[in-house]
């Protein structure tokens, strides 16, 4: 099984702690292949950030589809672009946030999400309704980190992190903790020691769902908002993008 985890961001550094994080927890006959676009926003900080990233993804999604991937993970907790990379797939795609609260949903009654920049508490926020987690989700905390923050030896980012989670489980009164951010892929474990609850992030917890779903031999629904997508013209810098009739 080969599956495509891709980083919606530019920044390589993130992209390979990323596919640190998903190797680790991927099956000894999963192939996974980490990876970029080469165009977009070194961070995904906002609903700009995002709009940006669709592009890249998508074209990461259509050279997966070529290379014969499986399935795919989107590393960043927007899930940008989701609904048009599964129309591009044959496969299942699978956002880290809704993976991270589908799993957390599975081994508590209520978790908290915490993120990086307060900014995208609103984007954590629709997705929670969109994915139907109202029920589950006590609060969403920002530790107030810039995501590239998260590449830096030395910052205090993890004890920002580690602050937000603690506050989460006294007054949230969550029972688990969904982590914000791809970047945070390599936090779980020594964050569950910490605060001695399940910390859930979406990178491996997508990875597991995307094999499981492949191993069931499920793929992408193509009927009515799956279906893919019309060939058509496009121009200007999309030109590329336009599909075969």
């Amino acid at each position: 099984m080969k599956i495509s985890v891709i980083n919606p961001n530019t920044t390589a550094t993130m992209t390979e702690k990323i596919g640190v994080a998903a190797r680790q927890v991927a099956a000894p006959t999963t192939e996974i292949l980490a990876c970029n676009p080469t165009m977009g926003p070194v961070s995904i900080e906002g609903h700009y950030d995002e709009a940006l990233s669709v592009i890249g993804v998508l074209d990461e999604i259509r050279r997966g589809e070529a290379a014969g991937m499986d399935g795919y993970v989107i590393a960043c907790f927007g899930d940008p672009g989701l609904g048009a990379a599964r129309e591009l797939a044959r496969g299942p795609v699978i956002g880290i946030a809704e993976a991270a609260m589908h799993v957390a949903s599975l081994v508590a009654p209520r978790f908290s999400i915490v993120t990086t920049l307060g900014r995208t508490k609103g984007i954590a926020q629709h997705l929670v309704t969109s994915y139907g987690m109202t029920a589950h989700c006590a609060g969403i905390r920002a530790a107030e980190v810039a995501v590239l923050a998260l590449e830096e030896s030395g910052s205090t980012a993890y004890d920002q992190i580690l602050q937000e989670c603690r506050l989460a489980l006294v007054e949230d009164e969550a029972e688990a903790i969904v982590l914000g951010c791809g970047g945070m892929a390599d936090l779980a474990a020594e964050l569950a020691a910490n605060l001695g609850v399940p910390v859930i992030e979406g990178v491996t917890a997508g990875v597991k769902l995307v094999e499981a779903v492949v191993a069931l031999g499920l793929g992408t629904s193509k009927v009515r908002d799956y279906a893919y997508p019309i060939a058509k013209p496009c121009l200007g810098l999309l030109d590329k993008f336009a599909l075969p009739s």
